[in-house]
């Protein structure tokens, strides 16, 4: 077998996957105590909500819906931008929104909202307790709603004819389940590269290592000057 350099056909390989065959067996065992956080894991839960703005009742529109205004989504985007950069991240940090969450623009319409007219917000956040998901996702609700109300009365806009933001689907927190199988298969791929490379790697530095053992000289026998060893 070479002793220089990753063996490159496949009897090298398993001549050194023989050799090696405990260090293979530690990274199998290691793989498998970190694979049980994957088959087991702890219980997530995704609250969702869906978030709409309504222009204010005219007296000639009194549907909020059919008095529709360009600025809705101008808005709508504006105000997730805020939400989105690191001082709108410290706001929400501060109202108590913490962990993984999500504010997703959308303007598809629905059976309710014309489409592209009537911009709704998604807002998502993830949680180990389906309670604490649904809280956080309300919070960020009541931060976006307190922007949308600030950008207007900043205008100097009154009351009655604001833009306001209204909750079209309240929070609901689900389980989130994922694809254990899958999960499996990775965790078990990565293992047996991990093993692999492992068991290949630690046998070219043990032959090395011996190969400069073999080829180092004897010092102990060689004549010594001031005791100094001397090459003859």
């Amino acid at each position: 077998m070479p002793t220089e350099g990753i063996p490159v056909s496949p009897r090298d390989v398993a001549e050194a996957l023989l050799r090696r065959w405990y260090i293979s067996v530690l990274a199998l065992l290691l793989t498998a105590v970190g694979a049980y956080p994957v088959i087991r894991p702890a219980p997530q839960y995704l609250s969702s909500a869906v978030v709409v703005l309504k222009p204010p009742v005219t007296g000639n529109q009194p549907n909020q819906l059919t008095n529709l205004q360009p600025p809705l989504a101008t808005l709508s985007y504006g105000v997730i931008q805020q939400l989105a950069s690191p001082s709108g991240r410290d706001e929400l940090s501060d109202a108590g929104v913490h962990g993984t969450y999500q504010l997703i623009p959308r303007n598809s319409g629905t059976s309710a909202t014309p489409a592209y007219l009537i911009p709704s917000l998604q807002v998502q956040a993830r949680a180990a307790d389906p309670v604490e998901a649904d809280t956080r996702v309300q919070r960020i609700i009541d931060v976006y709603s307190a922007h949308v109300a600030h950008v207007q009365a900043a205008q100097g806009i009154s009351a009655g004819a604001r833009i306001n933001a209204s909750v079209l689907v309240a929070p609901s927190a689900a389980q989130v389940m994922g694809t254990r199988s899958r999960a499996v298969a990775g965790t078990a791929l990565l293992g047996a590269t991990v093993a692999l490379l492992s068991a290949l790697w630690f046998d070219q530095f043990a032959l090395r290592r011996r190969k400069r053992k073999v080829s180092s000289p004897d010092t102990e026998a060689l004549p010594r000057v001031g005791g100094v060893p001397v090459a003859g």
